[in-house]
């Protein structure tokens, strides 16, 4: 309960390793946290938050979540993979940008991302049937810098 989703590996009965994920309800659980910036943050400036792409700010922030795990499952998936920093505190692909989804982010603000003119809704990633998704930035190696999606 104090954190919004993690990844981890361990050994599977028949031998070698593999890699899971965890994702918690963001409405419920740290909803300041786990789903901002669709609800107020728990600190930091409270700037109003923005409106959820699907409606459901749980879900939306469990999108934003899964996103951020499954990146880190796949460059780290056995602790010995892609990060940043100190082994016992890595910045992993996403953990590294926290809080920006699109250009100009900082602590507080998720950056300029687009707009549902129809619904008010903030995006920056279209999805199949007309879907909309809010996905955090991620770390390219190329540049070193946190790569959005707009």
């Amino acid at each position: 309960m104090n954190r919004c989703g993690m990844h981890g590996s361990t050994h599977a009965k028949k031998g070698g390793k593999f890699a899971y994920a965890w994702v918690g309800n963001s409405a419920t659980q740290c909803p300041g946290q786990c789903a901002w910036p669709f609800q107020k943050p728990i600190v930091g400036p409270q700037i109003p938050p923005l409106v959820s792409p699907n409606g459901d700010v749980g879900i939306d922030g469990i999108i934003i979540n899964l996103a951020s795990v499954l990146a880190g499952t796949v460059t780290n998936p056995f602790d010995g993979g892609y990060f940043q920093g100190p082994a016992n505190a890595p910045l992993e692909a996403v953990s590294a940008c926290t809080g920006m989804f699109g250009s100009g982010a900082f602590p507080g603000y998720p950056g300029q991302v687009l707009l549902d003119k129809k619904t008010g809704a903030s995006y920056n990633a279209p999805g199949v049937n007309g879907r909309k998704y809010l996905l955090p930035a991620m770390w390219d190696p190329n540049t070193s810098k946190c790569k959005t999606l707009v």
